[in-house]
């Protein structure tokens, strides 16, 4: 299997993240992908630099407003003189009888659901190449690669049609499902994060052309919290191309392939011609936030769970904090991938 990658996404290093109203540095760090790439350098994958294609493809899934919004943000932050070294909202309009704003700070909060994705000066380079990379991967499947593992970094699924939030700012899973929509009538994206993938339901809750399945640690006491419950199915012409699985904090390795089978089946009913993974490598037993405990090992069952689906196939990269297995459970998956294939 093929690996797209760009280094150009070191030009985003945020440090600011509040857990629990304690300030920490976030483990959303260049370094997270220096562990991924050692990853495919151990699976053997043949690395694959990006096509350029422009704010086309960015352009199909999130506003006008909200892309000129974050390519203007960090001149229009720095130029208020008095402003800190990263862009972080201090209001989050609900938006309820609300007027869409002029101000910097107050688009900052419009655009942003909470404060886990503070911008800097290299966020909208980094954040565009990261689109670059999953568009090039979708191509080539179209193209008639069987697979494609698309390495995006900052990552995207908590980010919705104009607002960014956990750490994402454009949703990658998203934009690269809606470019294999130019060739196939009916797409399917099954996030595999142990976070549930928001933004990408709501980018998709009324459409009947993108089935969305995500599999997510239990948002009760999980984030997000507010997004990822079971009667989440969709409205309007989207009404049942929703499903989320949630799992009981701390399921291992048996509940997981069970959910897996879930998702299968319904895939499988939706009928689509493509398969897009928001592959999420923090469901692990040693992830640090510790949602679930699934092991390096059953990372290779859940890779030829997803082969077995028979659809070609596009991985992009969401979630994987900081931790010393990250690459060895992105080598498990794609190698489980390959051997079923």
């Amino acid at each position: 299997m093929k690996a797209v990658h760009t280094e150009l996404h070191r030009s985003h290093d945020p440090q600011f993240f509040l857990v629990r109203g304690v300030v920490k540095r976030t483990t959303e760090q260049p370094e997270r992908a220096d562990r991924l790439l050692k990853g495919l350098k151990d699976g053997k994958h043949q690395l694959v630099e990006p096509t350029t294609f422009g704010q086309g493809p960015r352009a199909r899934i999130h506003s006008p407003e909200y892309l000129s919004f974050l390519s203007e943000a960090w001149d229009a932050w720095t130029a208020l003189g008095d402003s800190g070294p990263e862009m972080i909202g201090n209001i989050h309009p609900v938006r309820h009888a609300a007027t869409y704003p002029t101000h910097i700070v107050g688009r900052l909060g419009w655009h942003t659901a909470d404060t886990a994705a503070p911008i800097g000066p290299g966020t909208w380079a980094a954040a565009c190449a990261a689109t670059d990379v999953a568009v090039t991967a979708a191509q080539m499947v179209m193209d008639g690669e069987d697979a494609v593992y698309a390495l995006c970094r900052p990552p995207g699924h908590h980010a919705y049609r104009d607002m960014a939030g956990g750490f994402c700012f454009l949703n990658n899973s998203a934009i690269a499902a809606a470019h294999l929509r130019q060739k196939h009538e009916r797409v399917v994206i099954l996030d595999v994060d142990v976070h549930h993938g928001n933004g990408t339901q709501g980018i998709f809750y009324a459409r009947p052309d993108v089935y969305t399945v995500s599999i997510h640690a239990d948002p009760v006491a999980y984030y997000p919290y507010v997004w990822g419950y079971a009667h989440e199915r969709g409205e309007g012409p989207g009404l049942g191309t929703n499903l989320n699985i949630p799992l009981a904090i701390g399921t291992g390795d048996d509940g997981y392939i069970q959910a897996m089978d879930v998702a299968r089946k319904a895939i499988e009913s939706f009928a689509p011609g493509a398969l897009v993974i928001a592959l999420g490598l923090d469901a692990s037993e040693h992830d640090p936030l510790k949602g679930l405990a699934v092991t390096t090992p059953s990372f290779r069952r859940i890779g030829q769970a997803i082969a077995r689906m028979g659809l070609p196939t596009v991985f992009v990269q969401e979630g994987g904090y900081l931790s010393d297995i990250l690459g060895a459970n992105l080598t498990s998956v794609l190698a489980g991938f390959e051997e079923a294939r």
